[in-house]
């Protein structure tokens, strides 16, 4: 078992010299294909491998835990997520990504739905189902009323990762 200072460093350098990459411009990879994601996905399996000096067949979904690393596609989720609260909050908003989003337009209010949905625009390729302005409002669409509810970015940021992190325990 590798000493507690070592593997604080390991964590350290991992994050900041590997897991940047991964994160870096993710949300671009919403809805690409599961081998794009894939390549990823082993990366950070066998940056988690290496950290913890664990075998190298070892099963990476405890030690992603053990880290508290959310997997590859839960993290473009999350980047997509926060993305969208950010151009949707009137504070933080981006007045490019702001103008692509639009709230639904409803004729009738049922008592159930209190918080506003996005509204999807019809496209016909998958291609465009990747873009902003259909990818955030399916992805924040999806997200329970607790969080879409929130005001504050650091709040949705540690509640949208416990989110995600119970999801993708789930998934496998």
């Amino acid at each position: 078992m590798p000493s507690t200072v070592y593997t604080e460093l390991a964590v350290t350098r991992a994050c900041s010299l590997i897991l940047t990459g991964l994160d870096y411009c993710n949300s671009v990879l919403y809805g690409a294909s599961a081998s794009s994601i894939q390549v990823l996905q082993r990366v950070q399996n066998n940056v988690a491998r290496i950290v913890l000096q664990a075998p190298r067949r070892s099963h990476a979904q405890p030690l992603l835990r053990e880290l508290h690393w959310l997997p590859v596609e839960p993290r473009i989720e999350l980047k997509v997520a926060v993305l969208t609260f950010k151009s949707c909050s009137s504070a933080t908003a981006s007045t490019y990504l702001s103008r692509h989003i639009k709230a639904r337009v409803r004729e009738w209010t049922l008592c159930s739905s209190v918080v506003p949905l996005l509204d999807k625009p019809f496209t016909r390729t998958d291609f465009a189902r990747r873009a902003f302005h259909c990818s955030a409002p399916t992805v924040r669409n999806s997200l329970p009323e607790t969080i879409i509810s929130v005001d504050s970015l650091f709040v949705i940021k540690s509640r949208l990762k416990t989110y995600f992190f119970r999801k993708a325990s789930q998934w496998r």
